[in-house]
């Protein structure tokens, strides 16, 4: 079993207890240089908000700093914004899917954004 299969098997028990309750789910996914955030619909049938250090907003603020969307200031813009486009879009309360990910680094620092921007979960 590789990395990628570890991951996604331990992001199984989550996602499945998530859709038995039908709430929505913050789902994070990190890669070496980017972080993205996604606020999926609680049948998971579509996206309902999202961000991540792709967008323009997001690369001006991160310019003149070095690792750009590979760290944890990063990951926190991101949860900032995920929780504020969330909050537009009349969305409370959230279940936080890691996708695997330990809850640590760039993830716990977008969750903890999230949550400091009003996001519950």
């Amino acid at each position: 079993m590789d990395k990628k299969q570890s991951r996604l098997r331990r992001a199984r028990q989550t996602r499945s207890k998530i859709a038995e309750l039908g709430v929505n789910r913050l789902a994070v996914h990190r890669t070496n240089l980017h972080i993205y955030a996604n606020i999926i619909s609680g049948d998971g049938a579509k996206v309902l908000v999202s961000a991540s250090t792709l967008e323009a907003e997001v690369r001006l603020e991160l310019a003149g700093r070095s690792g750009k969307g590979g760290n944890a200031s990063a990951a926190a813009l991101v949860g900032k914004r995920v929780a504020e486009k969330a909050k537009s879009a009349g969305i409370e309360s959230v279940a936080f899917d890691r996708s695997g990910f330990r809850y640590h680094g760039r993830v716990k620092a977008l969750a903890e954004a999230a949550r400091e921007a009003g996001l519950k979960f």
